[in-house]
């Protein structure tokens, strides 16, 4: 009587659907691979090996995919059969009964689980959330999808389809390779797979068992966990561990990970929340949170009598007052212990350790370090839960607190206003996070809109009592871009009307100025004038013919230049560019006295021409919202042109006159943060997680201009001294900037982009931080880290 066929579980055969497509692709790409090597193979040997190997498996490769998928099925079924209930235990077999594995059957077992290393290499995360979903589905003590177990059907199929030990290596090799990293995209489609059936993920922690014996992921019970996991027993300091010091905890593995196989929390971040964390240490986060703070009852105004130091941001007194508690490190027992892995262990020395230099930082105000600190939990929750948090410079996280501790460096007083209401809608922006659902990714991206909401709103506000200079830039700025848009439609109009060059840009380039400001003015009769005048002034160059034309033309000669200098006066042209243009006008102008006059036709064409071109009013602020191709303003422009002197003097507008390029700076301000030097991409990677995604944006330099973040301090050097301002305004066009400086009396600074620019790449401008709040930490701590571990 034939066995009972054992079926599996639906949703293993689905994931064995996506593994055996994921083989086909490997056999695939491996054999390609073979062809490519053995065209850049050195030695003929190797060469003939290698295309002896591509042959063999061509002919075989059916073969290897009906083996590899019929192996790993069998051993899904074996670790499915574990699961089912006996109905007596077996009888203990006799010395004489038993038998030893041979050394095939013991280098098959190493060499799988080598396999399984070098995929698991490629793809821990993936493989993180795919066992978290597995485990729901309770098929047995360890994960029927793991590596290993594709190693062995790897060595089965190889092994099926030749005998020869130098092609088996080869073809053994190559296949892990290509299958390395088709199971990264394979896993996370697995896991996918499973959230879309329904399926949620399950708590992946340590579980001891009576006998001692393995646990369900591979960790042990008993004293073995103990003297594991456990940090009484580690003996190794917490900075060292956390970011892969002497003998730490980041010492990566051979297979990628940290140690072990204790495996929880991380996976791809959905839409709404974060990876999943173990249950246990969700409910510990959650109820450390809530506990009471230590001095809560903080007195906002004790900055103003501790005395910020407004240039380097450091309070004078504040060894005076204690630091906010790390209730990382207060509680780290109790979150090791509730951790499910060694790398959970390092997150958790990690984020403590950084929380030590966010806490101590000399440029953070002692009141925001207050609120930062309630933060160390909920950040710890995502940093167990989400590999892009360390990697990822725009996570809504990391941006959230950087963007807190920024804020906070351009406020010298939160004894009195605008520093006091900002302190204030910090704190319940953080005790919204602290004290809510600090789960969810939605929560810190609307927290960030609803800071970056405030600050917009209050520099607005303060601008407006000042006497509103971000309206004065604005319209400016509108008549800037009005002026751009009307001189493009003017320069292809003017293309294919027959005229001098020097005339062609006139008109288009400065007549047009003259032209959009006297429309704004609500001067519709100068603004018809001028208009008229490009007309008049096209006609006044052509050739005249006859006594009376020359007449005409030196009866209203007067009247035309009248009007040409109330123009170019409205728009303040330069003498320099002015004499240029009429020492080239006037040539012109006696050279029309002298040609061959055209037609009456060609005459009255060229006027119908004009007149279509400058009879219609130039743009309106509505047309706008419409963008027109090629409508750029150039970099180089310079806007400050379009301010009229009295309202210069109101913006405190900065002039090139107004700085001492030749004077040296008699400050270095980059020596009050972590570097001298930019910090690179290296500088914020922490060893053993993902590395960052790229550098820290630009503190100086040409590049800082278009990083400028509203509300942000920076620090400005004109004269004899640097000056601390805080930037309260950027025009929708980027052409203006205002800032803000003072405490009770604060004035306005306003730069066009030009001179900002100028003044960035000169080294007068620069943030008041070398590099956000995390990155400084990091930095900060791996340099710590490097100094203690150099021998003395």
């Amino acid at each position: 009587m034939n066995a009972p066929e054992i079926r599996l579980n639906p949703h293993l055969e689905a994931s064995l659907t996506r593994i055996r497509l994921a083989g086909e692709q490997a056999a695939e790409r491996c054999a390609e691979g073979l062809g490519l090597s053995a065209l850049s193979a050195g030695q003929a040997k190797k060469r003939n090996a290698l295309l002896a190997a591509q042959f063999v498996f061509r002919q075989q490769q059916g073969v290897f995919s009906q083996h590899f998928l019929s192996s790993l099925r069998r051993q899904v079924i074996a670790e499915q059969s574990d699961t089912k209930p006996v109905a007596a235990p077996a009888a203990k077999k006799a010395w004489n009964e038993l038998s030893l594995m041979d050394d095939d059957q013991v280098n098959n077992l190493v060499a799988a689980d080598r396999i399984g290393l070098a995929v698991g290499h490629h793809c821990e995360w993936e493989l993180r959330e795919v066992e978290s979903y597995v485990a729901g589905v309770q098929i047995g003590e360890r994960n029927p999808l793991r590596p290993e177990l594709i190693g062995q059907a790897l060595l089965d199929g190889v092994q099926a389809i030749t005998d020869d030990p130098l092609v088996r290596q080869t073809l053994t090799d190559e296949l892990t390779r290509s299958l390395a990293q088709e199971m990264r995209a394979c896993y996370a489609d697995i896991a996918e797979l499973l959230r879309s059936r329904g399926l949620r993920p399950q708590d992946l922690r340590v579980r001891g068992t009576p006998d001692g014996g393995a646990s369900r992921v591979g960790g042990f019970s008993g004293s073995s966990q103990q003297g594991e996991f456990d940090s009484s027993h580690g003996g190794m300091s917490t900075r060292n561990s956390a970011f892969g010091g002497p003998g730490g905890l980041a010492q990566p593995s051979g297979r990628g990970g940290f140690g072990g196989s204790g495996r929880s929390g991380y996976g791809r971040v959905g839409a709404g929340s974060f990876g999943p964390v173990d249950p246990q240490m969700m409910n510990l986060l959650r109820r450390l949170a809530q506990a009471p703070v230590a001095y809560d009852g903080y007195d906002n105004g004790l900055s103003s009598r501790m005395g910020l130091d407004t240039l380097t941001g450091e309070p004078s007194a504040w060894g005076q007052m204690p630091l906010p508690a790390n209730l990382i490190h207060q509680h780290r027992d109790e979150l090791r212990q509730a951790a499910t892995g060694r790398l959970d262990h390092m997150v958790i020395d990690v984020i403590g350790s950084l929380f030590d230099q966010i806490l101590s930082d000399p440029k953070v105000p002692p009141q925001m370090a207050r609120l930062l600190a309630r933060l160390q939990l909920p950040v710890l929750r995502v940093a167990l839960s989400d590999e892009t948090f360390f990697s990822s410079r725009r996570h809504p996280v990391r941006q959230f607190v950087n963007r807190l501790g920024s804020l906070a460096c351009a406020f010298d007083d939160f004894s009195d206003d605008p520093g006091r209401a900002f302190l204030a809608h910090v704190r319940d922006l953080v005790q919204d996070v602290a004290q809510g659902d600090f789960d969810r990714m939605d929560v810190y991206t609307a927290k960030l809109d609803d800071l970056e909401g405030f600050i917009a709103e209050q520099t607005r506000v303060t601008l407006k009592a000042s006497g509103d200079a971000a309206a004065v830039v604005e319209r400016r700025e509108t008549d800037l871009r009005l002026q751009q848009r009307y001189a493009l439609q003017l320069q292809q109009q003017l293309a294919k009307v027959p005229m001098q060059d020097f005339l062609r840009n006139f008109l288009a380039q400065v007549w047009s100025q003259a032209i959009v400001v006297a429309s704004r003015e609500g001067a519709p009769e100068r603004a018809l004038r001028l208009r008229t005048l490009g007309r008049s002034l096209v006609m006044s160059v052509q050739p005249k013919g006859g006594t009376a034309a020359r007449a005409d033309f030196l009866r209203e000669l007067p009247h035309l230049m009248r009007t040409l200098n109330e123009g170019l006066d409205l728009i303040r042209w330069p003498d320099g560019p002015r004499k240029d243009f009429f020492g080239a006008l006037l040539p012109a102008h006696a050279e029309s006295l002298k040609g061959q006059a055209p037609s009456a036709l060609d005459t009255n064409l060229l006027i119908k021409q004009l007149d279509q071109i400058f009879g219609v009013a130039p743009p309106a602020e509505a047309d706008l919202a419409r963008p027109m191709a090629g409508e750029t303003l150039p970099a180089d422009l310079d806007a400050s042109q379009r301010l009229t002197p009295a309202e210069a003097k109101s913006l405190g507008l900065v002039e090139d006159t107004g700085v001492d390029w030749k004077g040296e700076l008699d400050l270095d301000l980059s020596g009050n943060d972590v570097a001298t030097a930019p910090l690179e991409a290296v500088d914020i990677s922490i060893d053993g997680l993902p590395a960052a995604e790229s550098a820290p944006e630009p503190s100086s330099g040409a590049l800082l201009v278009e990083n400028m973040q509203l509300g942000f301090a920076y620090q400005m050097h004109t004269g004899d001294e640097w000056q601390k301002m805080r930037l309260a305004h950027i025009s929708a066009g980027r052409s203006f900037f205002i800032f803000t400086h003072g405490n009770r009396h604060q004035e306005t600074v306003t730069m066009t982009a030009r001179m900002l620019r100028k003044l960035c790449e000169a080294g007068r401008m620069r943030a008041f931080e070398q590099a956000y709040l995390l990155e400084r930490a990091t930095a900060r701590t791996r340099a710590q880290l490097a100094a203690l571990s150099t021998p003395r």
